[in-house]
């Protein structure tokens, strides 16, 4: 679930673009909307033909809701399905910023305080061993500060096929993961303890920066899915179930959850490794730090949830908790090789599991097996934009796609304000 933006930047530098608005009266401003929509509509049809990607969808939202939405390609290449705003799939790191509603969820209901040290929830310790005395807390792992890293042990630990799937089943010879059979799964809290406690059987130091808790940024998934088990043992429910009763079900995403279990799986699009590739159906053990499995319909009632929040009137949490995912945690002492330069790079600040951009965009991308996903919005102009595509990108040429497809939607959004 590395930030997305990590593998694109190394293939393309992103182009921006800007069309301006014209004043005019509503009834003639409605049906220039109709016509932007039918614009849009070609330019990513004909985009879609560069044929890096299957299937992708994409939104336009502001405070008041969807302005725009369409799937463009194939959820599946072999059976001809269309891929649609309905499609479902999982959705990469974008998933870590529902972990920061629940936390701030969670301390507005007086379970847990961010600046409490983890170990206050847990049944096994998470030390840093070069800093034994300094505690590690709740912000720094909502902050990506906790000094835990992400070793080769999460990458071959934390996927898993689905159900019966074999991995000789299918050609996986360009998936940097490791997929382990269904039966072999253990339990998200055992993850951890192997990973992260002197007793598990994965512990190593190396599992820890040398430099004392708070005072670095390192992006861990590892330490993001620690936050989230911090609040199962806080909430005393399980985070699927915490997420769904106080995000999803509210904003009625209801075709979204955390497992292929919970959704319908006919909905559920093919992931594919490569355009020929299909990808076989997989799990996370770690699924808080980007499993959510959803659509851009849904997904984009999150974006406009987020808009409002940052605005001052978001329904999920009190604006104290907006306040705080929405402020910018960290200093440049904590970021001394972060890129001014990236407009989409999520890493040059952290909220609450919140990015922030150089050019002040808020938001996050995911990146996962046969997954890519941008979702980001402008505070200044309360417009924001959603991007999810079901094949990974490796070449320069998908990546020229993937932000011909972004950029597209940054031409066309103001338009429909």
């Amino acid at each position: 679930m590395r930030s997305v933006i990590l593998i694109l930047s190394l293939l393309l530098s992103a182009c921006q673009t800007n069309v301006d608005k014209e004043e005019l009266p509503t009834g003639a401003r409605d049906q220039q909307r109709e016509d932007h929509a039918v614009n849009l509509t070609h330019e990513l049809e004909e985009i879609h033909k560069m044929g890096y990607i299957n299937g992708f969808a994409v939104a336009i939202c502001n405070q008041d809701g969807t302005l725009y939405q369409n799937g463009f390609g194939f959820a599946s290449v072999s059976e001809g399905e269309a891929y649609t705003s309905t499609t479902i799939q999982n959705i990469g790191s974008v998933s870590k910023t529902f972990l920061g509603i629940a936390l701030l969820k969670a301390q507005e209901q007086g379970m847990l305080d961010l600046d409490d040290p983890v170990n206050d929830y847990l049944t096994f310790k998470v030390v840093n061993p070069f800093h034994p005395d300094i505690p590690i807390t709740i912000r720094q792992l909502a902050t990506h500060t906790s000094s835990i890293i992400d070793t080769d042990h999460y990458n071959q630990f934390s996927y898993y096929l689905y159900k019966d799937a074999e991995p000789d089943d299918f050609d996986l010879t360009e998936v940097g993961e490791t997929f382990n059979v269904y039966s072999d799964r253990i339990p998200m809290p055992d993850f951890l303890e192997n990973l992260l406690s002197e007793e598990g059987q994965w512990y190593d130091t190396e599992n820890y920066m040398q430099q004392e808790p708070g005072a670095l940024y390192e992006y861990t998934n590892v330490g993001a899915t620690l936050a989230a088990h911090a609040l199962e043992r806080a909430t005393g429910i399980s985070y699927d179930e915490y997420t769904a009763r106080h995000i999803l079900s509210p904003l009625a995403m209801s075709s979204s959850g955390w497992s292929l279990d919970s959704i319908n799986l006919n909905d559920h699009t093919t992931l594919y490794t490569n355009p020929e590739t299909p990808l076989p159906k997989y799990s996370l053990v770690t699924y808080p730090d980007g499993g959510l499995i959803t659509s851009v319909n849904d997904l984009s009632k999150y974006l406009t949830e987020l808009i409002k929040g940052k605005q001052g009137a978001g329904t999920l949490l009190n604006q104290e908790s907006f306040n705080e995912i929405f402020t910018e945690q960290l200093s440049e002492s904590h970021l001394p090789d972060r890129d001014d330069d990236n407009a989409y790079d999520d890493e040059y600040n952290s909220g609450i599991f919140m990015g922030f951009t150089p050019k002040g965009y808020i938001g996050h991308t995911g990146g996962d097996p046969g997954v890519a996903t941008f979702m980001f919005f402008n505070p200044e102009t309360n417009l924001g934009r959603i991007l999810v595509i079901n094949t990974r990108i490796s070449s320069q040429e998908g990546a020229e796609q993937f932000y011909a497809i972004w950029n597209t939607l940054e031409k066309y959004e103001s338009l429909f304000q």
